[in-house]
């Protein structure tokens, strides 16, 4: 299995329009960061969890033009607004991508960006939907890989996160119940929220995901977002 992070940036990347770079320094290259997306991929098929802003570049660099199915984690506009770029995945594939989510997630992703999932004008073969969409209620299957989903406190809202075999993601989190670390038990790598030092209330913080990581215990953590 191949894991690629294609982007970890906050919402508004970094740099900021401005530009601001924050506390990053802006002569280390690997601070310019894109909005969060990340590749699996397996057995020849690929997965790809949320849509970024900054999806269209994302794959290009990282040179692939297949997805065979997308995770949202939530309808933020950092996670969903490059949807767009599925389009043409969509027709170099010849179908509809399937596009899973929960419900109140897809409710949104639809109302917004509804060509997408549904024929424009159904009686002409323009601007057919790229999008199938799926709604997350339990374990399943995607693209050939087994996912379990599990329930993430987002502060005000909540976010899934997606064990994949070996390996989880969990972006925009601040809080995980016991059912969350039970999906996590015996991961090797471990994407998960990290957006600053201090305490945030809808992201977790340094000190609180480093004693999440002192409980799952995976191999490997990479911080994000």
């Amino acid at each position: 299995m191949k894991v690629t992070v294609l982007g970890c940036g906050a919402s508004w990347g970094v740099p900021a329009i401005g530009p601001d770079w924050g506390r990053c320094d802006p002569t280390d290259p690997r601070n310019r960061r894109r909005r969060c997306s990340l590749l699996v991929e397996s057995r020849g098929r690929a997965i790809l969890i949320d849509t970024s802003p900054d999806l269209r570049e994302q794959l290009i660099d990282a040179r692939t033009s297949r997805i065979d199915a997308v995770l949202l984690t939530h309808a933020h506009a950092d996670h969903l607004h490059g949807i767009d770029d599925l389009r043409m995945i969509s027709q170099l594939a010849g179908h509809a991508i399937p596009f899973y989510g929960s419900g109140p997630a897809l409710e949104e992703a639809q109302r917004r960006f509804g060509y997408a999932f549904r024929p424009v004008a159904p009686d002409k073969p323009v601007y057919r939907p790229a999008l199938e969409a799926r709604e997350i209620d339990g374990p399943f299957m995607a693209a050939g890989l087994a996912v379990v989903p599990f329930t993430q406190s987002h502060g005000f809202s909540e976010t899934l996160g997606f064990r994949l075999g070996p390996v989880a993601y969990s972006t925009d989190v601040v809080e995980l119940d016991d059912a969350a670390f039970d999906a996590l038990a015996g991961i090797e790598l471990w994407v998960v929220d990290c957006l600053r030092r201090e305490p945030h209330p809808t992201h977790a913080n340094l000190a609180k995901v480093l004693g999440w990581i002192g409980r799952v215990r995976p191999a490997r953590a990479v911080l994000t977002h």
